[in-house]
């Protein structure tokens, strides 16, 4: 999609949609007037009437207006002063371009409100996001999509605007939309296009398209760094396993290294404790950790933002078979810890350890890991919120920080030393599940054996990485969760 910002009065914009937002108690003056004399005084109508709002993400579309060059209008409520923040504007305008992007080669004008709560600059970041994300489903194999890409869109910045400001926000806007879309295609995928070896090949492309230094490792290699947990989730499968480490580094000499560490099972099938059919249907997205890290790593270096990142993604299958590991075997990790098997569904963690062994070995200053790791977390905090996990306050605090200034909702669980207890076994270092309570904590000071200490944090996306329904706000399938709060964490990164 082709895009462009200047400051074009909004009814001498020219394209099939015009987009305006309204806040509530909204005032008929400046651009609003004057929108509003084109109309005939349709808005003042419409206000009068209760039709126009202004209430967050309620929409009103009028088709035929004349008056303006624009051939149909669609207003949008910007909600009260406390929902215009990032989560607020970014439903509204998903909202109204999603109305727009289910036919084929539109294109719209989008005018950008002022008077707002957020920045002007934030204002077109978010809306030049969701011109990227509302264009694109989940719909990758059907004949009549149902979601489409704009052919072209301009932004509408008011008079006296800092235009070079507003075009670096839309850009950015664009990359990180971007981003989102490329984690969302990834986890959309079927098991059977993406696979190990296959998505290793995509993050090898996207590097080369990006600047970023890859290295994959293939199972010789795994053997060699000792990655026998991870190897041992795979070895019921027919594909072979894979581990990309992407890097960037334009960070001033002496600065602090930042890892990115996702779980990338591209399909779970329980392995012996096998799901059942419901439970399995949509593990196809239980790589959505991975499809975060490449996303995330994407957006950082097409951003050129001057920081030290390391992207690191576990990719193997969980499946059934004569070779697939069993419930009481034992794992040597690669940093020496041992691991009774109870489960061969609870395999994220076993893939993560070894990699989060490695980022440690490899020097690094903080590490943030994402993982669809537990079901508990989706039934402690639902299927919006993400769970963050911390051996660090001040790290954790960054992260969360990001999040809520990206919108994300993210909620720090506990990470007391008793649970530790939990997970003790009788045979070997440490078990791979600590029964049913507190699961989704379990899982996080399993992970936390194998962080050396880093200032670390742990996000449990299961809930939010894979929507279940369409909204009007938001596409079924892969939702890119956490991308945004990423490439915010980078760009403010700071050793705790």
């Amino acid at each position: 999609m082709s895009w462009q910002l200047d400051a074009t009065p909004w009814i001498s914009a020219d394209a099939e949609w015009l987009i305006v937002g309204v806040p509530e108690t909204f005032e008929l003056t400046g651009s609003y007037a004057s929108l509003d004399k084109a109309l005939a005084g349709q808005m003042t109508r419409l206000k009068e009437t209760g039709d126009l709002t202004g209430k967050l993400a309620e929409t009103v579309a009028l088709r035929g207006v004349q008056g303006i060059k624009a051939r149909r209008l669609l207003f949008v409520g910007l909600g009260k002063g406390d929902q215009q923040t990032e989560a607020g504007l970014n439903k509204a305008f998903l909202t109204a371009i999603r109305q727009i992007t289910s036919k084929t080669q539109q294109t719209v004008a989008v005018a950008i409100p002022s008077g707002l709560t957020s920045t002007p600059a934030a204002i077109t970041r978010i809306i030049a996001s969701a011109l990227q994300i509302s264009g694109e489903g989940q719909d990758l194999y059907r004949v009549e999509r149902a979601r489409y890409p704009l052919a072209s869109a301009q932004l509408l910045a008011d008079t006296g605007s800092d235009l070079t400001a507003l075009r670096a926000a839309a850009t950015e806007g664009t990359v990180i939309g971007d981003a989102v879309n490329l984690a969302r295609e990834l986890v959309n995928q079927p098991p059977s296009v993406l696979f190990p070896v296959s998505f290793a090949q995509r993050a090898e492309k996207v590097a080369a398209e990006c600047g970023l230094k890859c290295e994959i490792f293939d199972e010789p290699r795994l053997r060699q760094e000792r990655m026998n947990a991870l190897l041992a989730v795979n070895q019921g499968s027919v594909q072979a396993p894979r581990v990309v480490v992407l890097e960037y580094n334009q960070a001033p000499a002496g600065s602090p290294t930042l890892t990115i560490v996702g779980k990338g099972v591209t399909f779970d099938s329980g392995g012996l404790s096998l799901k059942p059919t419901d439970s399995m249907l949509t593990m196809k997205c239980d790589m959505a950790g991975a499809a975060t890290v490449l996303g995330t790593m994407q957006a950082i270096a097409k951003l050129k933002l001057p920081v030290h990142v390391r992207g690191l993604m576990g990719l193997v299958e969980n499946m059934p078979s004569g070779s697939a590991f069993k419930l009481g075997d034992v794992m040597h990790a690669r940093n020496g810890v041992t691991i009774e098997n109870q489960n061969t569904d609870a395999e994220g963690r076993l893939v993560l350890a070894d990699v989060l062994s490695y980022a440690v070995d490899q020097g690094t200053d903080c590490i943030v890991d994402l993982a669809t790791l537990t079901g508990a977390c989706v039934v402690a905090l639902g299927e919006e919120v993400v769970g963050a996990f911390s051996n660090n306050q001040g790290w954790c605090d960054q992260l969360l920080g990001a999040a809520a200034r990206m919108g994300e909702d993210t909620w720090q669980m506990p990470m007391w030393d008793h649970f530790n207890e939990l997970i003790k076994s009788e045979i070997a270092d440490i078990r791979n599940t600590g029964g049913r309570w507190g699961g989704a904590i379990t899982a996080a000071k399993f992970l936390e054996k194998f962080v050396g200490g880093k200032p670390w944090v742990h996000l449990d996306i299961a809930g939010p990485a894979f929507a279940g329904s369409t909204k009007p706000h938001r596409e079924g399938g892969g939702t890119g969760v956490m991308v945004k709060t990423l490439v915010e964490l980078a760009r403010t990164f700071k050793k705790p």
